[in-house]
């Protein structure tokens, strides 16, 4: 393995400084001021994903405040994880110095994961944890040691707690395991003792649900209604075609697992990974949720290919040169290393009516900081009596989110929102004088206040589309009963 070490570590490196210039740049992504928002109010579930997310938001507060770089750390180490991983899986089958240089640079040339290991979301995690059990699991059929079915089950379990999708790997593996020595497996006390484990892991999740009317079923509900039902079930395997390179290789590595003799050990890996395509296909979810099965598949392609080239080993550095280098030049679409100004000009993005449309992620990066200076500047206007009694009401997740992580810095009071868990946290002070509402329309804030005043609509260069041009009022007075408004749309919050 020591021999092997060089190379693993200076593919890291790399992976690691691409990542770390991205994550300084722009701003905070409005999901990820979301997460950051649940940081503080730590429990064993939310309404939109489980509590790991908000542990690692905590843990990042502690070390580095509210930092861009040191929040972006942990999904960085979790894709600099998953491509030692991939290593290591390349020389657990057998795979030798070119498959692991080549299985690493197949992490390096998969343009999604430079989006996904910069955002501080639950994919990164998501995707670390299935390889990781992907990993175990491997290392369990080589060794047949009961420690690895141990760790595979304190993988699921956590993976529960950061991330559902993780149940469809599961059922990926437990189909994959009838096929491996005949469905042995299950007749072994260590498997199910592993089961064991990650449901007393999740355990403290399946109570938050039950004792709130399991709000993962509406959140699913509301997901597949607003969102997956608009998607065209092509657009799930199409996107696969978008990484032409990559995805040779992986498919090298699923018939290789399915047909070849040396691998037909892990054959189980092959048919667990047939089973969470096809069913993530048939549910119609995001393409992007099925890439956590390609670390495993590049190491076994990588596997293959050195063992057809093995007399010809260059060839496995030349297809590492082409598969590495076209993808270069878009990394600057999926993490943002390059200054706003050099990106537009990159993209060649024209200006129309002074805005720059970009792309949806960078777009939910910017305008943050001015909406919370304004309502800052808002805030400071009125009297210390007024400032005592004040409630500000953000429209959505972002906007609350901002002005509950960026306001700190100006000592803004916390925010309320009618929107995900936000609602949960409630409406502050039902009897406040002064609202000052971002982001909410006339017609919402008409229907709650008598006097309303428009301060100013917030306009944005970068901002994505919806946070351009929206209203800032100063409302008071109200005329409705609050506690009864507010109970009332908990059938609304992931509208």
């Amino acid at each position: 393995m020591k021999k092997y070490l060089p190379t693993i570590l200076i593919l890291s490196i790399v992976k690691l400084m691409i990542q770390w210039f991205g994550n300084r740049n722009y701003g905070f992504h409005r999901d990820e001021l979301l997460h950051l928002s649940v940081s503080e109010h730590l429990d064993w579930g939310f309404m939109e994903f489980p509590p790991f997310i908000a542990l690692l938001g905590k843990i990042s507060y502690l070390f580095f405040d509210y930092s861009l770089l040191g929040v972006r750390l942990f999904p960085t180490l979790a894709g600099v994880g998953i491509l030692i991983l991939c290593c290591l899986i390349a020389k657990e089958l057998g795979g030798k110095s070119r498959a692991i240089f080549l299985s690493g640079i197949c992490i390096l040339a998969f343009l999604p994961f430079y989006r996904n290991h910069t955002l501080f979301q639950p994919v990164a995690f998501d995707q670390l944890f299935w390889t990781l059990g992907f990993y175990f699991l491997i290392r369990f059929m080589n060794s047949q040691n009961k420690k690895f079915l141990i760790l595979l089950g304190v993988t699921f379990g956590l993976g529960l707690m950061n991330k559902y999708t993780i149940l469809v790997w599961a059922f990926g593996v437990f189909v994959g395991l009838f096929f491996y020595q005949k469905g042995k497996l299950f007749r072994n006390k260590w498997l199910y003792i592993s089961v064991l484990i990650a449901l007393l892991i999740f355990l403290p999740n399946i109570i938050w649900q039950a004792q709130n009317n399991f709000p993962l079923l509406k959140h699913l509900q509301a997901l597949n209604a607003n969102q997956l039902n608009g998607i065209n079930p092509m657009e799930f395997g199409l996107e696969q075609l978008n990484f032409p390179f990559t995805l040779t290789i992986s498919i090298f590595g699923l018939v290789a697992l399915m047909t070849d003799k040396a691998l037909k050990k892990y054959r189980t890996i092959g048919i667990a990974s047939i089973v969470i395509f096809s069913t993530m296909w048939l549910l119609n979810s995001k393409a992007y949720y099925v890439f956590a099965i390609y670390p495993v598949l590049f190491a076994s392609g990588s596997v293959k290919l050195e063992s057809l080239l093995y007399k010809k080993p260059i060839w496995v550095y030349a297809i590492a040169a082409v598969t590495l280098v076209p993808s270069v030049y878009f990394i600057p679409r999926l993490t943002p290393i390059l200054p706003i100004e050099k990106f537009v000009e990159y993209s060649q993005i024209e200006e129309k009516k002074g805005r720059i449309e970009l792309t949806g992620d960078y777009a939910d990066m910017f305008g943050w900081d001015e909406q919370v200076k304004l309502v800052d500047s808002v805030y400071r206007s009125l009297s210390p009596k007024e400032k005592g009694n004040c409630v500000l009401w953000a429209e959505n997740y972002g906007e609350a989110g901002a002005l509950k992580i960026l306001g700190k810095k100006y000592d803004l009071p916390n925010p309320i929102s009618r929107h995900g868990s936000f609602w949960t946290w409630g409406y502050g002070n039902k009897d406040a004088d002064v609202w000052i509402s971002l982001g909410n329309e006339k017609e919402s804030v008409a229907y709650v206040f008598e006097e309303i005043e428009l301060v100013k609509t917030i306009t944005h260069r970068y901002a994505i589309g919806e946070e351009n041009g929206i209203p800032l009022y100063i409302c008071r007075k109200p005329k409705i009963n609050i506690q009864k408004w507010w109970q009332d749309y908990e059938e609304h919050i992931f509208d």
